[in-house]
């Protein structure tokens, strides 16, 4: 079984490259005018569920529960036919 720095040695320089692409996305956003969408706030939840995750929870899981609709009730028909990545409470109502 591999050790915590195991997988440190294995993943560490991938996921730091994937946390600084995060940071230049938001830059990037954040550099241009304009407003942003529902994305942008659930991008941010999802960045708060990641570093305090719900008791029971992994990190992954609560990442994508932030990204997910929480709804119970089916849609009577479908709006679009392509994902956004995040729940658009607006659009579901």
């Amino acid at each position: 079984m591999p050790t915590k720095k195991d997988i440190q040695d294995l993943y560490f320089m991938d996921a730091r490259f994937k946390l600084l692409e995060i940071a230049s996305f938001l830059d990037r956003v954040d550099r241009h005018e304009g407003e942003t969408d529902f994305r942008h706030p659930a991008f941010h939840e999802a960045l708060k569920a990641m570093q305090n995750p719900p008791a029971g929870t992994t990190r992954a899981q609560a990442v994508h529960l932030a990204f997910s609709d929480h709804s119970t009730e089916p849609a009577e028909s479908a709006t679009i036919q392509f994902a956004f990545g995040a729940h658009n409470e607006e659009a579901a109502q």
